[in-house]
């Protein structure tokens, strides 16, 4: 293995921006491990990405206890590479993780209580090697645990040391609105809300994006490719190694031919803007200057570079986006109505 050097100019074409109101900011593109950092990949692969990324002038590393698989294993490996490649730029980077998903047995290994989630961080911080995480999200809203219960257990990892700033994931509209309010209490306020967001998936658009703004809380989108379903690669069918053709969350269902028509519609828009279709679709959701970066997963370093290659061409022209409207929202293409929780 060669020492890795990162590029002396990864700050150069990279954009950031400020999350809400704080003094945090994140690269307008940053790299997700929730897909293809398991241990079902090949740990030099892993590291090529994340090398390049870093190279890119992608400080932003976003992952969570059960990313995989199998669970955990995402973070262990993010550790090793940052043990033999990154350990010198920490200071450089932010990495977050989350906890509210099916992590281990029994009752205290899921959902919001304050048992799971300060226990949940410990072990992540174990897996990675750090000393702290820069963000820690409740990853999901817990319908029963009070949120007061929830919050505070950020608000106590903020407290401790092991965490920088506090954020939350999938939260709805309202349920943020009163979160914000009872870190606001607490004087931890809430930096980042990590909901999904897509051309096809606008949950966001009715109330939550509104309330960040009030808030002055940041925005960081995930799946905004809709699972893969904005790029090229179903336009001309369900390739038998694509994600459609297996168990998991993007459906042969969701690739019916009317839905793969106005995807190709919308590929055609982005041939016009001198970008791929998964180009436009994250420089879309960049659109707004309450999203505060964009998501984005990488199963090779060309992928990575053709994803980050969205920021060229940031603009819109409102009679784009008004036929992007067009094709994205109307014969309910919109497959994702909400994935918020609660």
């Amino acid at each position: 293995m060669t020492t890795y050097l990162p590029a002396a100019g990864r700050y150069d074409a990279m954009r950031y921006r400020r999350a809400g109101r704080s003094g945090l900011h994140l690269p307008a593109v940053s790299l997700g491990l929730w897909q293809n950092f398991g241990d079902d990949r090949p740990l030099e692969g892993q590291r090529a990405i994340i090398r390049r990324a870093f190279d890119l002038g992608i400080t932003h590393f976003d992952l969570a206890n059960n990313y995989g698989p199998p669970y955990g294993s995402a973070e262990e490996n993010f550790g090793r590479i940052l043990a033999t490649d990154l350990r010198g730029y920490r200071d450089e980077l932010v990495i977050s993780t989350k906890a509210g998903y099916d992590m281990w047995p029994g009752p205290y290994g899921d959902w919001g209580s304050r048992k799971y989630l300060l226990a949940s961080l410990d072990q992540s911080l174990a897996r990675m090697g750090l000393d702290y995480v820069d963000v820690f999200y409740s990853h999901r809203a817990d319908p029963v645990t009070p949120l007061e219960e929830t919050l505070g257990a950020l608000d106590t990892a903020v407290r401790q040391g092991k965490a920088l700033y506090a954020g939350i994931s999938s939260y709805s509209a309202q349920r943020t609105r009163e979160a914000a309010a009872v870190m606001r209490e607490l004087r931890t306020p809430l930096v980042l809300h990590q909901p999904s967001y897509s051309m096809l998936n606008r949950w966001i658009e009715d109330g939550l994006l509104d309330v960040l703004g009030d808030e002055g809380i940041g925005c960081i989108v995930f799946s905004p490719l809709a699972q893969g379903l904005l790029t090229d690669r179903y336009l001309g069918g369900i390739p038998t190694d694509s994600r459609a053709s297996r168990e998991g969350s993007l459906t042969g269902d969701q690739l019916s031919e009317q839905n793969l028509a106005k995807v190709r519609a919308l590929d055609q828009i982005a041939s016009r803007r001198g970008q791929t279709l998964a180009q436009m679709a994250l420089a879309w959701t960049l659109r707004d200057p309450r999203v505060t970066s964009t998501l984005i997963g990488a199963s090779s370093v060309a992928q990575l570079e053709d994803n980050v290659a969205a920021l060229r061409n940031l603009r819109f022209a409102d009679e784009e986006l008004a036929e992007i409207d067009r094709y994205a929202t109307e014969g309910h293409v919109n497959l994702w109505a909400s994935s918020s929780s609660q």
